[in-house]
């Protein structure tokens, strides 16, 4: 097949269906190629079935806190992994059959299944079809990274999308990095069952965060039985009888950790390599990340980057905003931008971490006199009343402008509650519109007016 299209959408994650979507009521015609699964990372390695098996784990977990409520079990909950398994699967598979279905019923839209490379700036070939369009998305996700540690090529080791297949409780978990993916990974999986030893090379967990933050997490999944191994400055890997031996050069604890399993969540990588950039002349960076500016163009005209590929965001909602931004330039007549988006996510241990704008020391960094708030969990009566008051929310304010750099709300509800913090800064709005707030009792976003109605100036 020989076909010429009005745009090509290369990959069906978070922004593509959404962008096709948009082009063919605009009345465009739209090639979507995907080689894989309909979805993407989200719905098919990511979100969808990670947070499935974290509220089959938070399930396990309230069971066995029964009797603090008044709750009587006759004995404790028995994990039946296969099933907790089958849930997140058939959660994927729902989603994932009706991004398909709505692709393929798209009036316009013509939805062709394999690997798409370039064979000029303007076209691509899929197998024996050759397709070509003025303007080209690449979607195209991407993959975890397998660091060439000491040892990894001689032994077996699971990725956050080989470990979906587990239908069994490890023995022992043992996981190298000590941010998002790993540190959901461990919590869930001890509360399965298993004993689980977290191994990250840096100084503290998810270092991104201010140390406060960092510790405080530690201290919950130390609470909960998890070792914690940081400072590891040489991993290696050797085949063992129970499964396989990890070396680490920690300050403290044994040097080395035998595991009946081994995940590998030190990071992700694009799915770059294999596209045929060279023949478009697309740029990437030195990580394989498709260069784009700020409105995700490339620097070949016709030829955009969004979502994962493009190294500005590493989340769904990113990817979506993506779409938001490219949809809105390409067909509204606007000019949005990506800088103009407020950087926000989540941690999805429980508690939850929700994360927006700068870290405390991002914000020193910049030199401005600051305002700080902090308000820990056991004075929230959600918390109270929940029986779930680990944790704390913080918040960080420019303190001329009075408008909210970052916050950080480390606690039940907390990647919900974020979302007010989130939206005062999006308006760009002083936080003093929030004091006269009338908030909803009993909630977490309750607290937040009064922690910003006691701000004062950092230590």
């Amino acid at each position: 097949m020989n076909r010429n299209f009005d745009a090509i959408i290369v990959g069906a994650g978070q922004a593509g269906p959404s962008l096709a979507g948009r082009m063919t009521d605009a009345g465009m015609s739209v090639a979507i190629v995907e080689r894989h699964l309909f979805g993407g990372t989200c719905v098919n390695t990511g979100c969808m079935p990670t947070k499935t098996l974290v509220a089959s784990a938070y399930a396990a977990h309230l069971a066995r806190r029964g009797a603090e409520y008044g709750v009587m079990l006759d004995a404790p909950p028995r994990i039946d992994m296969p099933k907790v398994k089958e849930r997140a699967a058939l959660v994927s598979a729902t989603s994932r059959r009706n991004i398909e279905s709505w692709l393929r019923g798209m009036k316009g839209c013509t939805v062709l299944t394999g690997h798409a490379r370039f064979e000029s700036a303007d076209r691509m070939r899929i197998g024996d079809d050759v397709i070509s369009a003025p303007r080209i998305f690449l979607n195209v996700g991407g993959r975890a990274v397998v660091p060439d540690m000491p040892g990894i090529g001689d032994s077996s080791y699971l990725t956050n999308t080989s470990i979906l297949g587990l239908d069994m409780v490890p023995k022992h978990l043992v996981i190298i990095g000590g941010s998002y993916i790993g540190l959901e990974f461990a919590q869930m999986h001890r509360r399965f069952g298993a004993a689980v030893t977290v191994v990250e090379k840096g100084p503290h967990l998810v270092s991104r965060e201010d140390e406060e933050v960092s510790e405080a997490i530690r201290d919950i999944l130390v609470a909960e039985g998890i070792e914690i191994r940081t400072g590891a400055e040489c991993i290696r890997f050797a085949p063992h009888p129970e499964g396989i031996a990890v070396g680490v050069d920690c300050t403290a604890g044994a040097p080395e950790i035998i595991g009946s399993h081994v995940l590998l969540a030190v990071g992700r990588r694009p799915n770059t390599d294999d596209l045929g950039l060279d023949k478009a002349g697309v740029a990437t960076d030195a990580r394989g990340y498709i260069e784009v500016d700020d409105s995700l163009a490339t620097n070949v005209p016709g030829i955009w980057a969004i979502g994962d590929c493009n190294g500005r965001g590493a989340f769904t909602h990113t990817s979506y905003n993506d779409f938001e931004i490219v949809a809105a330039n390409l067909l509204d007549g606007e000019a949005r931008k990506v800088s103009d988006r407020i950087p926000a996510y989540a941690l999805f241990i429980d508690p939850p971490l929700g994360r927006v704008g700068m870290t405390l020391a991002q914000a020193r960094a910049s030199g401005r006199p600051l305002l700080v708030g902090r308000r820990p969990m056991t004075r929230v009566g959600r918390a109270v009343e929940k029986g779930e008051t680990l944790g704390f929310m913080s918040v960080v304010a420019d303190a001329e402008t009075r408008r909210i750099l970052g916050a950080a709300i480390l606690g039940t509800s907390g990647d919900e509650a974020i979302h007010g913090i989130l939206d005062m800064m999006n308006a760009g709005a002083p936080y003093d519109r929030l004091l006269r707030a009338v908030p909803i009792h009993p909630t977490v976003s309750e607290l937040i007016p009064t922690m910003l109605g006691e701000m004062r100036a950092p230590n």
